[in-house]
Formats: structure tokens, sequence, C-alpha cells
């Protein structure tokens, strides 16, 4: 039904996620990425308020297991959620509960954690978090590698619908966000394709939001 990859540059310290599933609009409910804090991402059964929750405590200093475990003592079917964590220091955390669907794990690796349920094989998250160990480039190119090498190793035991990459830096707002909330086939390919498209922009819309007479002009009529 669902795997992502929750992970961190070391160098950069940006901080993101990249999610897909057999569900429509997987970028709607389950990632999320506060900058200067973590990322979490709410699988499975999903309760998208996991989110935030596990972020708020963050905030407040606890780790990202006892954060996990203070956002989930709050919900009382906590048993079908799935969960990752990461802070800010590259700490992780995950959760699993007793009624996470199909085959599922979890694998936290070096500034990453993965997971997923319904697998076609729990090895699919050791390759997931693997790719992302050992990818170069920006975090966000790290992040889909590993996505696809998911997809190479037999991703969902069915066929998955829609893909989801958001990634924050120092900026108060995500600087990647991009979602395909439904494709008949391949949404990791076209999230690939649209973060090629994206990753060349992506400064000047930095740059235009601190700073826009440095901005390059926006092609546009009247743009002079």
């Amino acid at each position: 039904m669902t795997f992502s990859i929750t992970g961190r540059c070391a160098k950069t310290g940006q901080m993101g996620i990249a999610i897909s599933s057999s569900s429509i609009a997987v970028g709607a409910r389950c990632p999320w990425v506060r900058p200067g804090i973590g990322a979490v991402s709410t699988q499975n059964v999903t309760l998208p308020a996991l989110g935030n929750r596990v972020l708020d405590q963050l905030v407040l200093g606890a780790t990202p297991e006892d954060a996990r475990d203070l956002a989930l003592a709050s919900d009382p079917y906590s048993q079908y959620r799935q969960l990752t964590v990461i802070d800010r220091f590259g700490n992780a955390a995950h959760f699993s509960g007793s009624e996470t669907l199909g085959r599922h794990n979890a694998v936290i690796g070096e500034q990453c954690v993965g997971a997923g349920n319904m697998l076609a094989d729990e090895s699919v998250i050791v390759a997931l978090v693997r790719a992302f160990e050992s990818a170069e480039g920006q975090l966000a190119d790290r992040l889909i590698a590993a996505m696809q090498a998911a997809m190479a190793a037999g991703g969902e035991a069915g066929p998955v619908h829609s893909a989801a990459l958001v990634v924050v830096g120092e900026q108060a707002w995500p600087i990647v966000n991009l979602r395909v909330d439904w494709a008949d086939e391949d949404p990791i390919g076209t999230l690939a394709q649209l973060w090629n498209d994206y990753r060349p922009q992506m400064q000047d819309y930095i740059t235009r939001a601190l700073d826009p007479t440095q901005a390059p002009r926006y092609g546009v009529p009247g743009d002079e």
C-alpha cells in the first residue's frame, strides 16, 4: 500500500521524504517535514495528525523515539499505524503496529529510515535504505534513487498509483514539494521527471522569494 524513505543530508542539513502508494494523493496525507526540526512519514491506515504531533514533540526536545511514543499514545488506534521519524541531527525511529497491512518492514540506515507495508517482499525496504546510503547528488536525487531501487526490488505487492517528494532546507517553507496524485502507471518515474524539470529552477524560486530584485526574469508577457 505504501513505502517511503525519510532522510537527511549530513552536508547541507536538508531533510526530506519520498513516498509512494497504491492509494490516491499519498502526498496529501503522509509526509510531514518541518525546517530545522525533523521529518515524519505517517503510513498504513494513516492518521495525518500524527505527523505534526511528532514534530511538536521534537520541537520540545524529545528524541525521535520519545516523540513517536508520545504521539502514538494519543491515538487509540495506534496499532493500525506505521511511522518513520528523523530529527535534525539524523537520529531516526520507526513504528509498525500489529495491524500493519501485509508484508511490512522498517529499517534505519545512515541518516535515513525506510518503511513500507503491503510489500512484494521485506527486502524491498533493505534495498530502499541501501540505495539512499550509496546515492550521490542532492538530497532529492538520493531520495528518488532510493524509491527507484525499491521498485526494482519488487515494490508493493500491487500497483503503485501516487508518489510525492518533499524537502526542506534553511527556508521556512519546503524548497521541493512535488506530487503525482494519480497515475495509472509509474508514478515514481513521473515524479523523477518532475524533479529533473524542477531541479534547475529550484534556486531561482528561492531567490525570487528572498530578494525579487535579484531574481531572473520570469519569461512571461510584461516582464521587461
